[in-house]
């Protein structure tokens, strides 16, 4: 596996294996890798000849109270965890390189609707410095397909909107969620929890479950159930963003005839936050 750090080397790189009939597969990462991040790269590697890993912690998805300054940056290991997975080739570049002109004045992409509620009203801006580097960052490698999480569901329906309205001929792919033994959704993040902290985490997740479980076999009554969901991770510790139940392709809160849906949720405990979510269908 090769590192490169800029973009003329990325794409020289890219185009070398393009000569040869490679089929080009990325998997964008902020870097700081565990098991979740490996299982994308794997199905890239399925789906593709030469897999492009990127990592870059890209300040204009941070908001100015988050944790830009301290996110763990692990270069050495993560590029291990890649190469053991199947990736060909990193892309690890500077902010320099990424935004050589400045964030100020660079132009965003947004994505209205799908961007907006849920982690976009938490987190204001977040996901237009979501879509303006997964924009670059494909115009950069211009990648047969790009494989995603579905841990971070927002900003996998986000990206994919992007993707269809900018007709870029690129095929995304949502990876299922990488859990730990007691459920809890890998994160990076994790990795900020104390010992007692950890231990009480998997109940988002089991809320989240016993919401599920409980629409299919048929309680209808959704508000009672975020309503019990909310009491639980209160007393387990949390303090709650949202528990929401939702259209799983729109996004928008779910109506009586909607059967797609998604349970969304997301929750401090103490100063880390947490997501999590889970698909189902209604009968």
């Amino acid at each position: 596996m090769n590192t490169v750090k800029t973009v003329r080397e990325l794409r020289a790189a890219i185009a070398r294996a393009r000569s040869e009939g490679k089929r080009i597969g990325l998997v964008p990462t902020m870097g700081n890798l565990h098991s979740g991040h490996a299982a994308l790269i794997v199905k890239a590697a399925q789906r593709a000849d030469f897999v492009v890993a990127s990592i870059f912690v890209n300040p204009l998805q941070f908001g100015p109270t988050e944790d830009l300054a301290t996110y763990p940056r692990t270069l050495p290991a993560d590029q291990e965890t890649l190469l053991q997975a199947g990736c060909h080739l990193l892309f690890a570049p500077s902010v320099e390189e990424m935004y050589p002109h400045g964030m100020e004045d660079q132009t965003l992409v947004s994505v209205p609707h799908l961007s907006e509620g849920l982690c976009g009203a938490s987190r204001p801006g977040h996901f237009d410095g979501v879509a303006t580097v997964v924009s670059k960052l494909f115009n950069m490698v211009q990648p047969d397909l790009a494989v995603f999480g579905q841990k971070d569901f927002q900003q996998l329906a986000v990206i994919r909107a992007l993707v269809r309205d900018l007709n870029m001929p690129i095929q995304i792919i949502g990876e299922p969620t990488v859990r730990a033994a007691d459920g809890l959704a890998l994160s990076s993040r994790n990795g900020y929890l104390s010992e007692e902290q950890r231990a009480a985490a998997p109940a988002l997740y089991r809320v989240i479950k016993h919401i599920a479980e409980a629409i299919h076999i048929g309680e209808r009554d959704l508000n009672f159930l975020l309503a019990n969901g909310v009491d639980q991770l209160k007393a387990a510790g949390f303090r709650l963003d949202y528990l929401e139940i939702r259209n799983a392709t729109t996004l928008r809160p779910t109506t009586a005839e909607d059967h797609d849906l998604v349970i969304l949720a997301a929750a401090y405990m103490g100063p880390t936050r947490l997501i999590d979510n889970l698909h189902l269908t209604k009968e």
